[in-house]
């Protein structure tokens, strides 16, 4: 809640952008082509540590908890990064592709959180209706949960009725006294998220699990900040 190794094979796929026409002189310099590679989780064992944005640019991020717009009011990472384990990195991939043909792609508030996150986060809001208590863990300090809503492929974010880290009746998955488009807004997040894996809890729209983490071991891994 609150929510309440090995080494990296081949590339996978290559993605090329022009960069901005640069006059010399009188002479326009053709535009540069820049490669950015995206590196693949095959050989990678499934409980190994993966940065997201080092395996796909389809992504979108807004990682609260590396900022002071969340329910604690307060900083608790050094800096914005979304790791998650290997396995549940190929469940986000094979859902964000679902995602994609429909228009949509997932983004994400929280990833992976180290258990010294969780003390800190615990030590602000002592209260395990929304943070878990960090002497057990959460399935976050596991690396196999993640928030998350939809925005489209333009980067606007989907209506889900709530912000995300709302703790009341309205973020409630069985609460069905909302407009129509917020609904089905929801059930597409919740019935792809489901169809790979995951399962959610019912007070909190944005909160998924990948069932097959849930045995892992609560960890202290810390990503270097650049």
């Amino acid at each position: 809640m609150a929510c309440k190794d090995s080494k990296t094979t081949a590339v996978t796929n290559t993605i090329t952008k022009d960069t901005t026409l640069v006059k010399k002189d009188t002479v326009v310099v053709p535009p540069v082509k820049t490669e950015i590679k995206y590196k693949s989780l095959i050989g990678i064992a499934d409980t190994t540590f993966v940065r997201i944005a080092d395996f796909s640019g389809d992504f979108a991020y807004d990682l609260r908890y590396a900022t002071t717009n969340n329910f604690l009011k307060e900083k608790v990472y050094d800096c914005p990064e979304c790791y998650t384990r290997a396995k549940t990195a190929k469940a986000l991939l094979a859902a964000n592709s679902d995602f994609i043909k429909l228009g949509y792609r997932i983004k994400f508030f929280d990833c992976y959180r180290p258990n010294s996150v969780q003390y800190k986060m615990w030590k602000i809001v002592p209260n395990p209706q929304y943070v878990a208590n960090p002497k057990k863990g959460s399935i976050h300090n596991k690396g196999g949960a993640v928030d998350i809503t939809l925005e489209t492929l333009d980067g606007v974010e989907v209506d889900m009725g709530t912000d995300f880290d709302f703790f009341g009746k309205k973020a409630y998955h069985d609460n069905t006294n909302l407009p129509e488009e917020i609904l089905a807004n929801r059930k597409l997040l919740k019935e792809t998220m489901e169809k790979h894996g995951f399962w959610s809890i019912r007070t909190e729209w944005w909160h998924y699990n990948l069932s097959a983490m849930s045995n892992a071991k609560v960890a202290n891994f810390k990503w270097d900040c650049k």
